[in-house]
């Protein structure tokens, strides 16, 4: 059956309808990818600042016992893993590459992972993994949901570490990639790595009047690392955040694409059939006329 006029001009104001509703999602998204973007960039100067204090407190002996202390001991022991996802749809397969990579890495490693999943969709993807979760965090809805999720993230995690469940975690999540939309990336929190340990205690603090440490160096450690995994955890789920709604704006892109397309074919379509029509009415016009005009003669 032909497509009508009516029916003609009913679709393109369903398709106008829907391209107004996707470009809205387009700033939306673009608007989210520079707040995350920004959220990033600003942890610069205060990272930078506790990356001085840790490099004070690893000039002082042996630096970091507090959280590496067991670390043979737990090398083959379980796996704390932080995994970032998404809520949200119109994302592509953004919950199934971090799970996938998340899933292959920790089966490379020795010891059994115990997860904490940052959305339900990743959550239920580890889960048919056969991963051992341990609880479901909400994914955060803007940078000042952020702070929140990585304090209960910490206070959980560290519980448990505490108890001697486990002595290394690793941090997993989508990154945003120039040229590309995203790549998934992990961290390793603790342990602290040696090597970068190292690299700190041998930076020159940046003035002339050496700094001392108050109140302990194991106590002033402490702080600094919660302060270092707070940063890590808090990057990692900025970038996730900034990665996701990347991926949602490439695809608002494309669907815009297409409904652009659409509306030219719906439009082309449309003008022929009115112009069918004009000619019909036309040449019933003709054939009338020719008609009377043979008639009367």
């Amino acid at each position: 059956m032909s497509d009508t006029t009516a029916s003609l001009r009913r679709k393109l104001t369903s398709a106008g309808d829907l391209q107004s509703v996707v470009r809205t999602m387009k700033a939306v998204a673009a608007s989210s990818i520079g707040q995350y973007e920004k959220s990033v960039s600003a942890l610069g100067d205060y990272y930078r600042t506790v990356e001085l204090g840790l490099g004070v407190c690893f000039r002082h002996g042996k630096p970091a016992a507090p959280m590496t202390e067991h670390r043979e001991k737990n090398e083959a022991g379980a796996i704390g893993a932080i995994v970032f996802g998404s809520d949200q749809g119109l994302v592509g397969q953004f919950n199934e590459v971090v799970a996938d990579f998340a899933i292959k890495t920790l089966a490379a490693l020795p010891g059994k992972a115990q997860v904490w999943a940052i959305g339900e969709r990743v959550h239920e993807r580890l889960a048919d993994a056969g991963l051992h979760l341990m609880k479901l965090f909400n994914v955060p809805s803007s940078v000042n949901a952020i702070t929140p999720l990585v304090g209960e993230i910490q206070i959980e995690s560290e519980s448990h570490r505490a108890k001697g469940e486990y002595a290394r975690v690793y941090v997993f999540h989508n990154r945003p990639q120039p040229g590309a939309l995203y790549e998934p990336v992990s961290q390793r929190l603790l342990p602290l790595n040696a090597q970068w340990q190292q690299g700190l205690a041998k930076v020159p603090w940046p003035t002339g009047t050496l700094p001392q440490v108050i109140g302990g160096d194991t106590a002033t450690l402490r702080a600094l690392i919660r302060e270092y995994l707070f940063i890590s955890l808090f990057r990692a789920c900025a970038e996730s955040l900034a990665s996701e709604n990347a991926s949602r704006l490439a695809a608002m892109q494309r669907a815009d694409k297409n409904i652009n397309e659409l509306l030219d074919d719906l439009n082309g379509t449309f003008h022929r059939v009115r112009q069918g029509s004009i000619d019909e009415e036309l040449f019933d016009v003709v054939s009338g006329f020719e008609a009377l005009s043979a008639r009367k003669k």
